[in-house]
């Protein structure tokens, strides 16, 4: 049994975390909880029968000793954690957003072990690439057999209304690192990149238009691709009636994908006689841990991982880029010698 600790005992990890969990019952046990309210944490260990309860990190790696850590807390914490967990030889799946800034991915990813020694490594919870529905769309991108990529639509059309905000670390780039970009319109720009690969240039727009924060609560991108193809990327936290959008359309034929928060097969729909997923596994947090638990089990870097985790950061940096300097952004200028690469408002807020 791989041996995992919650890092955080909020909402997130109760709805997402443990539910994933117990969907591999089989392979994972949780063995400890840590957060900095002990009442908290105590209460979250009772319900969901956790025997150990901590209410500090190095406390909790020092005595539990886990294979896993599942990192649940505000996203201004998770560069630290992270490292602190991988050089205690913890495997680490963190949520999205994983940190403020490329700096702080590539300090993270220093601190994961070799391939030689197989990790530990960190993954992301990107938790809309996986299931069945994705996972047939990108088998059949990369085969080839949908033609060549032509378009793409990618639309977060989400709402959160001002108690949303309320919560004293929402809304500053100084805890969150960003807007509704980084925060929300990731999952399904992670998603769209899982297909059409790398971006090459980005013209984009990010405003705050109705919500009481400093970030974004908008932005919109059009996009080119390494491979030629475009998109159009919109986000927003304003949207009374909520969607997630995307749409890809090959020269092979159209696949368009339209939900909320999660999918399965039959959000999906193609004009392409090819379309035709094996198997009906939704998206989510149980869908992605799985393939963790996988490469655990192999020693092997997972997906949404490294260079494949890296690549959403670095789009929404290229995003913010753009839309903060009022210029398109070509994607080999976001290096260390960029301030965006640092923060992503390259320090020049919104």
């Amino acid at each position: 049994m791989i041996r995992a600790a919650i890092v955080g005992a909020g909402a997130v990890a109760a709805h997402g975390h443990i539910p994933a969990l117990h969907a591999h019952r089989d392979r994972v046990e949780p063995v400890a909880v840590v957060d900095v309210d002990g009442d908290r944490a105590r209460a979250f260990a009772a319900e969901h029968g956790i025997p150990a309860v901590h209410t500090g990190l190095t406390g909790m790696l020092e005595a539990e000793r886990p294979d896993l850590v599942l990192v649940c807390t505000p996203p201004h914490l998770h560069a630290d954690q992270v490292t602190e967990c991988l050089e205690a030889g913890a495997w680490v799946w963190c949520e999205k957003p994983l940190c403020r800034s490329l700096a702080e991915y590539d300090r993270i990813q220093a601190a994961e072990g070799s391939e030689a020694a197989g990790g530990p490594y960190l993954t992301v919870v990107y938790q809309q690439r996986f299931g069945s529905g994705a996972e047939h769309l990108r088998e059949l991108a990369g085969s080839g057999a949908l033609g060549r990529p032509l378009v793409g639509l990618c639309t977060t059309a989400w709402h959160r209304g001002e108690d949303y905000y309320a919560v004293p670390y929402r809304g500053r780039w100084e805890t969150e690192g960003g807007g509704t970009t980084v925060l929300h319109g990731i999952h399904q720009m992670d998603l769209m990149l899982s297909v059409l690969g790398d971006w090459a240039e980005i013209r984009a727009m990010a405003g705050r238009l109705d919500r009481p924060i400093e970030t974004e609560d908008v932005s919109m991108a059009a996009v080119r691709f390494a491979s030629g193809a475009m998109a159009s990327v919109v986000t927003s936290v304003l949207s009374p009636r909520q969607e997630s959008h995307l749409r890809f359309d090959f020269t092979g034929g159209t696949v368009e994908l339209r939900h909320l928060y999660g999918h399965r097969n039959e959000d999906w729909t193609s004009t392409s006689p090819l379309w035709a997923p094996p198997r009906d596994v939704p998206s989510g947090h149980g869908a992605q841990l799985g393939t963790v638990l996988d490469a655990f089990a192999r020693g092997e870097r997972p997906p949404a991982s490294g260079a494949d985790g890296r690549r959403a950061m670095e789009f929404v940096t290229g995003l913010y880029a753009s839309a903060l300097t009022g210029r398109p952004v070509r994607r080999e200028e976001i290096t260390p010698d960029s301030p965006f690469y640092h923060r992503l408002d390259g320090g020049l807020g919104l």
